[in-house]
């Protein structure tokens, strides 16, 4: 009984000890940092390419929008049909002047969740842009419950009016 009591309280302090080191070595919870996925270092690149398209640096803004979309398909590669990974693979494509895989990526996306206020959002973006008005009224009349900043930037562009999404 005390062998086994004695065992039991050296297999804990072995296995706690081990998990303390093993996590701040690892890059897991704790103090050490947490390793970002695709998704999310994509998402800073996106962050990063509204800026630089903001102080009106395009080509800053471009390489940005590459390196992300890089990022988005190996994310989807690894994790296929996420609908906000969709929506960013859609998004970059647009800002790189790939439409017609931006809508790919948006109509996949709506597929899974035909509610998605930023797809809706971009997809009418990039109606408007293909001059498809009717299209981009379609994803407005969607968005018109969400009570959403989406709702009021996507009625702008329908109305040609400049919006600020920064």
């Amino acid at each position: 009984m005390i062998k086994k009591t004695l065992f039991t309280i050296l297999l804990s302090i072995t296995l706690i000890s081990n998990s303390y080191s093993a996590g701040s070595s690892s890059g897991g919870e704790g103090d050490g940092p947490k390793t970002k996925t695709n998704y999310e270092k994509a998402v800073k690149f996106i962050k990063s390419a509204k800026k630089h398209e903001k102080k009106g640096k395009t080509d800053k803004a471009q390489s940005s929008y590459e390196k992300a979309l890089k990022l988005l398909l190996k994310s989807n590669n690894k994790k296929p049909n996420k609908p906000d990974t969709l929506n960013y693979l859609g998004f970059t494509s647009r800002k790189l002047g790939d439409f017609e895989n931006g809508e790919k990526y948006y109509l996949q996306g709506l597929a899974i969740n035909p509610y998605h206020i930023g797809i809706n959002e971009y997809l009418g973006e990039l109606y408007v842009a293909t001059n498809r008005h009717n299209l981009a009224v379609e994803r407005l009349e969607i968005l018109k419950g969400c009570d959403c900043k989406e709702y009021d930037d996507l009625k702008a562009i329908i109305a040609g009016e400049k919006v600020s999404k920064y």
